[in-house]
């Protein structure tokens, strides 16, 4: 236990600078802000809550982690109708049929009582993502992806795990963690989550990244391409998005945007071939009429300097 009552990690990081380079080495460009959380939240054992817009990181962050430290990444996909048998845990009822039915065949006389007990034991318990992270002999990060998609009531399922790291099951009672793994929870805030579930977990919002971010994301992710390309790519983005549009691209779309033009031979944008490949940016026909009224303009393509 740390001193507010929470339960510490490991220590698995010993600066917030160790975090930020051990992240670049498995091609994660983060900045001081999610390099400080992770740390906190490795030293506090707290969960982080991940908020933002779709295609910002959110995901892979937690899966880069999960990478330099060697740990299983254990996810649990959040969806509509989501609940207790599919995130937390359920009993296998076709071996207890078949456990009652072997047993009532017998010539014995059949003691209920210790039958129900045989039954309802870890024999027979099928375990899901929450469960599986809290009793995992090694090390994992648990992600939790895009929890604003599960109703207001299944946040109810979250919160024993992510206050004390404990899972309470009626017929074997309470399952306490071997280990304190990183959790990471991600939303796109298609709805807002509960105080009680952003309680028990530190904050970090990850936005799209600023110009010389983006641009060296797309110099290390794209194989091939230029410092030249990479700068306009970057710069062509980051107008389009300040658009009003119906989705602006992600960083994602705008890593498959810089590999077409790579794979095309491109090596300076214009305004013909931004609107021949403006497709792979954006995915709504009205935020494509958009952008290909600002290709027009000029300044769209120009470079400083």
């Amino acid at each position: 236990m740390s001193n507010d009552g929470s339960l510490a990690g490991n220590e698995r990081f010993e600066s917030v600078d160790q975090v930020r380079k051990q992240l670049a080495e498995v091609n994660y460009l983060s900045d001081e802000g999610i390099a400080g959380i992770v740390f906190l939240a490795d030293r506090l054992g707290k969960p982080i809550m991940v908020e933002g817009p779709a295609g910002t990181g959110k995901t892979q962050l937690a899966k880069s982690v999960s990478e330099l430290l060697g740990a299983r990444l254990i996810r649990l996909q959040c969806y509509e109708g989501l609940d207790e048998s599919k995130a937390l845990y359920e009993w296998n009822y076709k071996k207890q049929l078949l456990r009652i039915q072997a047993t009532k065949s017998s010539d014995d006389a059949v003691d209920w009582s210790e039958l129900e007990e045989d039954i309802f034991s870890e024999e027979f318990l099928l375990t899901r993502p929450l469960l599986e992270a809290i009793t995992a002999d090694d090390p994992v990060v648990l992600l939790i992806d895009e929890v604003d998609r599960i109703e207001v009531e299944t946040e109810a399922l979250l919160l024993e795990i992510l206050s004390d790291f404990q899972v309470s099951i009626p017929e074997l009672g309470t399952i306490e963690a071997k280990q304190i793994p990183l959790v990471f929870l991600t939303s796109n805030n298609t709805r807002e989550l509960s105080e009680a579930l952003k309680r028990r977990c530190l904050y970090l919002h990850v936005d799209y990244p600023d110009l010389d971010r983006e641009r060296e994301i797309v110099l290390m992710k794209v194989e091939g391409i230029t410092e030249s390309l990479a700068d306009q790519v970057a710069r062509i983005v980051r107008s389009i998005r300040q658009l009003e549009l119906k989705k602006s691209p992600s960083v994602s779309e705008t890593l498959d945007w810089a590999r077409t033009l790579v794979l095309l031979g491109v090596h300076n944008v214009d305004a013909e071939t931004a609107t021949k490949t403006v497709n792979i940016l954006l995915k709504y026909q009205t935020d494509i009429n958009k952008a290909m009224k600002e290709f027009k303009n000029e300044a769209t393509f120009a470079r400083d300097g």
